[in-house]
């Protein structure tokens, strides 16, 4: 990987936490989605019915992926501090990646990573607005989810398709030109 493809590499990982924040921002000044108010949960989240597929959903996550994990309190700050270290570590490897595609995914989930650690730090929740439960509901269960979680999602299947599928092409190739 060239230096300046690495550059606009860490140059994509404050865009990301940019457009996250903005779009949570954006879904937090609206409102109908009571997002503030909802907040402790004493009081309904706000919906906007987008499409028959899509919705914006107002969603406190205060767990993991898929909700797993619904932390409070000190586990609240272990959500940050695992995430951060994470986000630290992908970073550490970032800076030693040679492959594009490496580069790309971890920008990805980096990116992701930090703008769901400023929610949790603010809020002490995560805010997810993206339903496409209207697609999912026959076949999963609903999952409201955000910008982070979606720059993360894709940076870890293209991570997952880097690291076992198009290394074991190089492993491969380089067993070929041996022989």
């Amino acid at each position: 990987m060239t230096k300046p493809f690495r550059y606009a590499l860490f140059f994509a990982i404050p865009i990301i936490v940019i457009l996250d924040q903005w779009t949570k921002w954006l879904i937090l000044s609206e409102p109908k989605f009571n997002a503030l108010g909802c907040l402790d949960q004493t009081q309904r989240c706000g919906q906007i019915e987008v499409m028959s597929f899509f919705d914006l959903t107002m969603v406190w996550n205060r767990g993991i992926s898929f909700g797993i994990g619904q932390s409070e309190g000190l586990m609240r700050w272990f959500l940050v501090l695992m995430t951060t270290g994470i986000a630290i570590g992908f970073t550490v490897w970032l800076f030693q990646a040679t492959r594009r595609f490496t580069g790309i995914a971890l920008a990805l989930v980096i990116g992701g990573a930090f703008g769901n650690v400023i929610d949790r730090v603010r809020f002490g929740a995560v805010v997810d607005f993206l339903d496409f439960s209207g697609i999912l509901r026959p076949y999963f269960f609903n999952y409201v989810f955000n910008v982070a979680d979606a720059a993360i999602s894709v940076g870890a299947v293209l991570l997952f398709a880097d690291q076992f599928l198009m290394s074991q092409e190089e492993k491969t190739a380089g067993a070929v030109n041996e022989e």
